[in-house]
């Protein structure tokens, strides 16, 4: 056996047990997710389930805690943030940190149908009122803990956008970045002006 022989076979076979810790630790976990968020985690608009390929690996970590410790989708009228409580139950803390990670590496996926609307009146918008946080073009900001939202359906984002505004999500004390959201929900004079911000937020999706 020459020496670029045994080389690749070390190589191989030191390559291997990474490749099935990812099948076999992070794939089981993240299946019953795929249900609703879709095997590439592209999110269903269908199921008010949002686009989770490429986000902020912080913030998923921190979403899936705070489903899990009653923090977030506590309150009867989140029926959906109900169903993720449960969901983040299942997992243990190790469990949350492979999903959250595997979810960040994955690419994001191009929205199906961008929002329309006033684009210039939304860009005004975002930029005195979101982009401090959430970036120039959307892309999060893992500094301020703050996730990406060009990627996200538009109905995703007027939801929890409402949700803010209603007290349904961030009025729980552990929530110090969801208090914030509450307090910026109030900052949009409009329905409209909410619709066009997303539809700037869209806009500057950086799926291909």
């Amino acid at each position: 056996m020459n020496n670029l022989t045994v080389f690749c076979a070390f190589l191989c076979s030191s390559l291997l047990p990474f490749t099935v810790l990812a099948d076999v630790d992070v794939g089981p976990k993240y299946q019953p997710c795929a249900a609703c968020h879709g095997d590439a985690a592209q999110g269903s608009v269908a199921l008010g389930a949002p686009a989770l390929a490429g986000q902020n690996s912080d913030y998923l970590q921190r979403q899936l805690q705070h489903f899990k410790a009653g923090v977030r989708g506590a309150d009867p009228r989140d029926m959906r943030g109900g169903q993720m409580t449960a969901m983040a139950g299942t997992l243990s803390d190790a469990d949350i940190v492979l999903v959250a990670d595997y979810l960040s590496e994955l690419p994001v996926t191009a929205l199906a149908s961008p929002m329309t609307g006033d684009l210039k009146n939304g860009s005004n918008y975002y930029h005195s009122k979101c982009g401090a946080c959430h970036g120039g073009e959307a892309q999060g900001n893992r500094a301020l803990r703050s996730p990406m939202l060009a990627a996200l359906d538009a109905s995703y984002l007027k939801t929890q956008y409402l949700n803010f505004q209603q007290g349904i999500r961030g009025t729980h004390p552990d929530d110090t970045y969801g208090r914030q959201m509450k307090m910026m929900s109030t900052t949009l004079p409009t329905d409209k002006d909410l619709d066009d911000v997303i539809a700037y937020i869209q806009s500057m999706s950086s799926a291909p």
